[in-house]
């Protein structure tokens, strides 16, 4: 059985992780519209990717019978001044969203809640990713943020499709 303190605030990271999908698509569109297409390309999957673990939360919570409540989602950031702050902003929500992810692993062990510790094993791994990879990209768009062309050739070359991971828990719907 799961603890319920920790479904209650699983429910509330499943927000948390819908909100990291549309503030993605935000950046995305923007650089969308900038004619930035790996950018843009890239921060579509990262959108993606946190819908996708919103729904592996979701599956989590309807396989052990547990609620699921789909929270309210504040308005994210649409217009940026330039090209590094959606990446600034990005590492700064990975940062925060790792803070998260850390509570709920601490809250299942405090509850003694061993499935719930070991399913939160995995994003504490994919948080580790999501930060070293924002931080590169941030130093990498400071860098050239000048030379957009150069930007887009990183992008390409670095931010490719790792392929599905068979570790990662199932998607709700999928």
């Amino acid at each position: 059985m799961v603890a319920e303190r920790f479904v209650q605030q699983l429910n509330v990271q499943i927000a948390n992780e819908l909100f990291s999908h549309n503030q993605y698509l935000a950046c995305a569109v923007y650089y969308d519209a900038l004619t930035m297409p790996q950018m843009a390309a890239f921060f579509y999957a990262q959108a993606a990717e946190e819908r996708d673990h919103a729904l592996m939360m979701v599956q989590y919570l309807i396989d052990t019978d547990s609620p699921v409540e789909i929270g309210a989602l504040p308005a994210v950031v649409s217009t940026f001044n330039d090209v590094v702050e959606p990446v600034a902003l990005a590492l700064d929500a990975e940062k925060r969203v790792t803070a998260e992810i850390n509570d709920l692993y601490r809250i299942a062990r405090e509850e003694i809640d061993f499935a719930s510790e070991q399913f939160m094993g995995w994003f504490i791994k994919e948080q580790v990713e999501e930060v070293a990879t924002m931080s590169d990209l941030l130093a990498v768009v400071t860098r050239n943020q000048g030379d957009v062309e150069q930007i887009e050739e990183y992008v390409a070359r670095e931010a490719g499709d790792e392929g599905t991971d068979p570790t990662a828990p199932k998607i709700a719907g999928a």
